[in-house]
Protein backbone atom coordinates (compact mmCIF):
# COMPACT_ATOMS: atom_id res chain seq x y z
CA UNK A 1 0.00 0.00 0.00
CA UNK A 2 1.64 3.73 -0.91
CA UNK A 3 0.44 6.42 1.32
CA UNK A 4 1.95 9.36 0.11
CA UNK A 5 0.82 13.13 -0.30
CA UNK A 6 2.36 15.49 -3.10
CA UNK A 7 2.74 19.08 -2.93
CA UNK A 8 3.41 21.82 -5.75
CA UNK A 9 7.40 23.55 -5.35
CA UNK A 10 7.83 26.68 -6.96
CA UNK A 11 11.43 27.10 -8.12
CA UNK A 12 11.78 29.99 -6.07
CA UNK A 13 10.98 28.47 -2.84
CA UNK A 14 13.50 25.49 -3.34
CA UNK A 15 16.10 25.03 0.09
CA UNK A 16 19.01 26.33 -1.42
CA UNK A 17 21.23 23.09 -0.40
CA UNK A 18 18.59 20.43 -2.23
CA UNK A 19 21.25 19.82 -4.39
CA UNK A 20 23.83 18.65 -1.98
CA UNK A 21 21.40 15.47 -1.20
CA UNK A 22 21.64 12.14 -2.32
CA UNK A 23 19.95 11.79 -5.61
CA UNK A 24 18.82 9.62 -8.82
CA UNK A 25 18.05 10.51 -12.73
CA UNK A 26 14.45 9.00 -13.57
CA UNK A 27 13.01 8.13 -16.81
CA UNK A 28 9.78 6.55 -16.97
CA UNK A 29 6.55 5.80 -19.08
CA UNK A 30 3.65 4.18 -19.03
CA UNK A 31 2.45 0.85 -20.86
CA UNK A 32 -1.06 1.10 -19.53
CA UNK A 33 -3.15 4.27 -17.66
CA UNK A 34 -5.88 2.74 -16.08
CA UNK A 35 -4.44 1.03 -13.99
CA UNK A 36 -1.04 2.08 -14.07
CA UNK A 37 1.45 -0.14 -15.45
CA UNK A 38 4.87 2.09 -14.64
CA UNK A 39 8.46 1.36 -16.35
CA UNK A 40 11.31 3.29 -14.58
CA UNK A 41 15.10 3.53 -15.18
CA UNK A 42 16.41 4.87 -12.03
CA UNK A 43 20.43 5.57 -12.44
CA UNK A 44 21.96 7.04 -8.59
CA UNK A 45 23.89 10.26 -9.12
CA UNK A 46 26.87 10.56 -9.37
CA UNK A 47 28.07 7.11 -10.61
CA UNK A 48 25.63 4.42 -10.18
CA UNK A 49 24.05 1.73 -12.50
CA UNK A 50 20.81 1.67 -13.83
CA UNK A 51 17.95 -0.32 -12.01
CA UNK A 52 14.63 -0.95 -13.97
CA UNK A 53 11.21 -1.52 -12.30
CA UNK A 54 8.09 -2.14 -13.38
CA UNK A 55 5.32 -0.78 -10.96
CA UNK A 56 1.82 -1.63 -11.08
CA UNK A 57 -0.35 0.82 -9.39
CA UNK A 58 -4.14 0.79 -8.18
CA UNK A 59 -6.24 4.37 -9.08
CA UNK A 60 -6.21 6.14 -5.69
CA UNK A 61 -5.24 9.48 -4.21
CA UNK A 62 -3.86 9.60 -0.67
CA UNK A 63 -3.79 5.87 -0.49
CA UNK A 64 -3.64 2.89 -3.12
CA UNK A 65 -1.59 -0.53 -3.90
CA UNK A 66 1.74 -0.83 -5.09
CA UNK A 67 3.53 -3.75 -6.68
CA UNK A 68 7.03 -3.42 -7.67
CA UNK A 69 8.78 -5.90 -9.91
CA UNK A 70 12.76 -5.28 -10.55
CA UNK A 71 13.52 -5.88 -14.21
CA UNK A 72 16.29 -7.21 -16.38
CA UNK A 73 18.05 -4.25 -18.08
CA UNK A 74 17.00 -5.28 -21.51
CA UNK A 75 13.24 -6.00 -20.73
CA UNK A 76 13.31 -2.95 -19.42
CA UNK A 77 14.46 -1.31 -21.81
CA UNK A 78 12.29 -3.02 -24.58
CA UNK A 79 9.75 -2.28 -22.38
CA UNK A 80 9.63 1.33 -22.85
CA UNK A 81 9.41 1.07 -26.71
CA UNK A 82 5.81 -0.08 -25.86
CA UNK A 83 5.09 3.04 -23.68
CA UNK A 84 2.15 5.43 -24.47
CA UNK A 85 2.35 8.72 -24.15
CA UNK A 86 4.84 11.34 -22.88
CA UNK A 87 7.88 9.80 -21.15
CA UNK A 88 9.02 11.54 -18.04
CA UNK A 89 12.57 12.41 -16.93
CA UNK A 90 13.30 14.10 -13.48
CA UNK A 91 16.05 13.68 -10.91
CA UNK A 92 14.83 12.93 -7.74
CA UNK A 93 16.67 14.32 -4.55
CA UNK A 94 15.81 12.38 -0.97
CA UNK A 95 15.60 15.19 1.62
CA UNK A 96 15.20 14.36 5.38
CA UNK A 97 11.56 15.84 6.42
CA UNK A 98 12.98 16.45 10.02
CA UNK A 99 9.69 14.89 11.11
CA UNK A 100 8.63 11.70 12.00
CA UNK A 101 5.58 9.38 10.82
CA UNK A 102 3.08 9.70 13.67
CA UNK A 103 1.59 6.03 13.73
CA UNK A 104 5.28 4.22 13.92
CA UNK A 105 8.02 6.93 14.28
CA UNK A 106 9.80 6.58 11.28
CA UNK A 107 11.95 9.72 9.95
CA UNK A 108 9.88 10.73 7.13
CA UNK A 109 11.62 12.18 3.65
CA UNK A 110 10.89 14.72 1.26
CA UNK A 111 11.12 13.00 -2.33
CA UNK A 112 11.49 16.52 -4.48
CA UNK A 113 11.17 15.67 -8.32
CA UNK A 114 13.11 18.33 -10.40
CA UNK A 115 11.27 17.76 -13.65
CA UNK A 116 12.97 17.75 -17.23
CA UNK A 117 12.53 17.78 -20.69
CA UNK A 118 9.47 18.61 -21.73
CA UNK A 119 7.98 18.94 -18.23
CA UNK A 120 10.82 21.26 -17.15
CA UNK A 121 9.63 23.84 -14.78
CA UNK A 122 7.86 21.43 -12.98
CA UNK A 123 8.34 20.47 -9.13
CA UNK A 124 6.80 18.55 -6.94
CA UNK A 125 7.59 17.08 -3.56
CA UNK A 126 5.90 13.42 -1.93
CA UNK A 127 5.91 11.86 1.20
CA UNK A 128 5.42 8.79 1.54
CA UNK A 129 3.36 7.66 5.07
CA UNK A 130 2.57 4.83 7.21
CA UNK A 131 -0.90 5.21 7.84
CA UNK A 132 -3.92 7.21 6.33
CA UNK A 133 -4.06 8.91 9.87
CA UNK A 134 -0.48 9.91 9.66
CA UNK A 135 -0.83 11.67 6.19
CA UNK A 136 -3.41 13.23 7.37
CA UNK A 137 -1.28 14.84 10.69
CA UNK A 138 1.85 16.01 8.42
CA UNK A 139 2.34 19.72 8.45
CA UNK A 140 4.37 20.33 5.32
CA UNK A 141 7.48 22.57 6.10
CA UNK A 142 6.81 26.72 4.68
CA UNK A 143 8.49 26.37 1.39
CA UNK A 144 5.89 23.51 -0.09
CA UNK A 145 3.18 25.01 -2.10
CA UNK A 146 -0.55 23.49 -2.83
CA UNK A 147 -1.33 19.96 -2.04
CA UNK A 148 -1.93 18.06 -4.92
CA UNK A 149 -3.18 15.05 -3.58
CA UNK A 150 -5.62 13.80 -5.40
CA UNK A 151 -5.63 16.77 -7.91
CA UNK A 152 -6.90 15.39 -11.21
CA UNK A 153 -4.12 15.77 -13.85
CA UNK A 154 -1.24 15.98 -11.55
CA UNK A 155 -0.18 12.26 -11.16
CA UNK A 156 2.47 10.81 -13.39
CA UNK A 157 0.35 8.74 -15.49
CA UNK A 158 -2.14 11.76 -15.76
CA UNK A 159 1.31 13.75 -17.17
CA UNK A 160 2.26 10.82 -19.03
CA UNK A 161 -1.07 10.26 -21.09
CA UNK A 162 -1.86 14.55 -20.82
CA UNK A 163 1.22 16.46 -20.99
CA UNK A 164 1.72 19.51 -18.91
CA UNK A 165 -1.46 20.84 -16.19
CA UNK A 166 -1.88 24.30 -16.13
CA UNK A 167 -0.17 25.36 -12.93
Amino acid sequence: MEIERKFLIDKNHLPENYRSYPAKEMRQGYVLHHPALRIRRELLLPDGEAKYIMTYKDKGGLARQEINVELPHDAGEKLFSKCDGHIIEKTRYLIPAEASDVSTGRALTIELDVFSGEFTGLIYAEVEFDSVDSANAYQPPEWFGKDLTGIKGFSNSELSQYGMPSL
